[in-house]
């Protein structure tokens, strides 16, 4: 009697059946973008930052975004149940503003650079925003922080003078209103993140 052979999948064709399987997945966040002129306002902090001397990296330009929601990797039936209900929300355009700047900080060391968004309006369409997702299966933030991240940061010499040179940049509190945000979708690469706009939602 002949021994039962298993079929051997060749770790080529497992590989490409486990990248067709990423593929299928889509990494997707909601958020505001920003008007020309507060990005740059953005670049002039950020050039300020620059000579500060620090192992790290800018936020590129075109990359600046405000995130209200970060979804993660998903599928395209969870992708289209966010688009149903995200059409549904109603809301009113209103004004946002640049505020100070800040770090992030991990074991005592600088890790994120960010400029605070303020504006009451933020916060509601982000409550809003959480409200509609419940419905898609995700949980409201636990604590939304009004900020985009301008700088990551690897290395300093000295931390604290660091930070406190950070909290005086001197950002311009720019005013501009927000009449629309995004479903966005991030692709990674080795040159960094690949932001495209998935759907825009209008203001009433």
């Amino acid at each position: 009697m002949g021994l039962n052979k298993r079929k051997v999948i060749k770790p080529s064709l497992m590989m490409n059946f486990m990248e067709d399987m990423e593929n299928k997945l889509i990494r997707a966040f909601i958020a505001i973008d920003f008007p020309d002129e507060v990005v740059k306002e953005i670049a002039r902090v950020q050039e300020v930052l620059g000579k500060r001397q620090f192992t790290g990296k800018m936020t590129e330009p075109e990359n600046l975004h405000l995130t209200l929601k970060f979804f993660g990797e998903i599928d395209e039936e969870k992708l289209k149940s966010i688009r149903k209900e995200l059409k549904k929300i109603k809301f009113e355009k209103f004004e946002a503003r640049l505020a100070e700047a800040g770090t992030f900080s991990h074991r005592g060391n600088p890790s994120i650079v960010w400029i605070k968004v303020g504006g009451k309006g933020i916060f509601e369409l982000q409550e809003a925003v959480d409200e509609a997702m419940l419905k898609c299966g995700f949980g409201k933030e636990k604590r939304f922080m009004s900020h985009l991240s301008i700088a990551r940061v690897k290395y300093v010499k000295v931390p604290r003078e660091f930070v406190e040179y950070v909290r005086n940049l001197g950002v311009k509190e720019l005013k501009w209103e927000v009449k629309e945000f995004r479903l966005m979708k991030s692709e990674l690469n080795p040159m960094g993140p690949n932001y495209t706009v998935v759907e825009e939602f209008s203001s009433s």
